[in-house]
């Protein structure tokens, strides 16, 4: 028992010697000692400032702690402290690393300066060009005799006979043009001047009354012919299109008040469309626009804005605006909806992605990748279009900004941020 006793201090002196040489024997000395690689050194590990409860942030403790749950407060260390400073109130940078990166699904795009050609797109209504719609109506009381005109829809050209009225009153008017007539060719053979110029001036008077009342000039001519009033007048088209109203029908009784035939040339319609308010300034009279067939989407028609409406709607928000368009075939039919693009001038400056910007409302957020971290910075959008935005102020072309997740970084900035808040005015809200 006293050997045992003298041996095991002997063992214990040697064990590190033979851990070294794995085989029970020790190489020692200066030479192999030298070999040796020196240890890499160890990071220090970043300091714990406070713990804060994994489910409602404003709660800390400076020792470890459960939540009511059972759940341990979550570390908050020194290096995440000194990252909460940021330009934006409220926010902090997001720290990180790659597999971190990979998990969260966060993606980035380079900011570039280019030329932001902007497109809008509205839909519009056709509607006839109210310029070249005309109404027939008749100047005096009669009866419809007979009618050349009888269906809606009717292709009529100007000068076209529409309709036959007998009225009394243009009866009498013919028959005291004829009276007048007479009455002038007596007087011509009067030696007294005034006399044959009071027959003249009768005689136009009366031919001046029939051309009021819509007596047709080839009628008047008749009259000083033949000699004989015509029991019935013709009226004729004022112009070519389409019989868009119709309220007459033969042998019915008209006058003045009523609107007989409507005739509307659809040879150039108009496009009324609604534009958003942001949309407004770029709507000017004169720029070009096209307009697409939802039924023939082969179909592209050009024209352009006639007329900007004063005032805003003020349930949707948005204004009208005129586009007037040629109508070949007649593709364009009042009443159908058609697709409106405008053109609408290019901006040139720093454009990222429009997925980029998180808007709150008071300010545009975008989060710009800067040594291994996410910081948050404000800017000022200008033009948008086509998935892309022009920036104004805040981001410098050649700088990366996040395009996906950034929604998932705006809610960890915004929890860091109000950590640190706490962390800083040394509130302990823990158990």
């Amino acid at each position: 028992m006293k050997m045992l006793r003298s041996i095991i201090p002997v063992l214990v002196l040697l064990s590190p010697v033979v851990a070294l040489t794995g085989c029970g024997r020790a190489e020692t000395g200066p030479a192999q000692a030298a070999k040796a690689p020196a240890a890499p050194a160890q990071k220090a590990k970043p300091k714990i400032l406070f713990y804060r409860n994994p489910m409602d942030p404003t709660i800390t403790s400076p020792v470890p702690a459960k939540d009511s749950m059972g759940m341990d407060y979550v570390p908050v260390y020194s290096d995440e402290e000194d990252s909460s400073s940021s330009s934006v109130p409220g926010m902090a940078p997001v720290k990180l690393n790659g597999h971190s990166l990979e998990l969260s699904g966060v993606q980035t795009a380079v900011a570039e300066r280019q030329v932001l050609r902007r497109t809008t797109r509205a839909v519009g209504v056709v509607a006839p060009d109210e310029s070249r719609i005309r109404h027939v109506h008749t100047k005096t009381s009669g009866w419809i005799e007979k009618l050349y005109v009888n269906s809606m829809g009717q292709v009529v050209r100007a000068g076209q006979p529409l309709l036959s009225i007998y009225s009394p009153q243009l009866l009498a008017t013919q028959e005291e043009f004829l009276r007048a007539r007479e009455a002038a060719d007596r007087f011509a053979g009067s030696s007294l001047p005034e006399v044959r110029r009071g027959g003249a001036d009768l005689l136009e008077a009366s031919r001046r009354r029939l051309e009021l009342l819509d007596v047709p000039r080839s009628l008047i001519t008749q009259l000083e012919k033949t000699g004989k009033a015509q029991r019935t007048v013709t009226l004729y088209a004022p112009a070519s299109g389409f019989v868009t109203g119709k309220e007459i029908y033969e042998g019915m009784q008209v006058g003045p008040e009523l609107d007989l035939l409507t005739i509307t040339d659809l040879s150039r319609v108009w496009v009324e469309a609604d534009f958003y308010e942001y949309e407004s300034r770029a709507l000017t009279v004169g720029r070009t626009a096209s307009v697409t067939l939802p039924y023939d989407p082969g179909v592209r028609l050009t024209g352009r804005v006639t007329y900007v409406y004063p005032t805003l709607d003020p349930q949707s928000r948005t204004l009208k605006a005129r586009l007037e368009f040629p109508n070949r075939g007649l593709a364009l039919k009042p009443g159908m909806y058609v697709d409106v693009e405008p053109e609408i001038e290019a901006s040139e400056g720093v454009v990222i992605p429009d997925s980029a910007v998180i808007d709150s409302g008071l300010r545009k957020v975008v989060f710009v990748e800067k040594d291994g971290a996410f910081v948050p910075r404000e800017v000022n959008v200008g033009s948008r279009g086509e998935g892309r935005a022009v920036i104004l102020s805040g981001i410098e072309a050649g700088e990366k900004v996040a395009v996906r997740a950034n929604f998932l970084l705006d809610s960890e900035s915004r929890l860091r941020a109000a950590v640190a808040g706490l962390g800083h005015s040394g509130k302990d809200g823990g158990q």
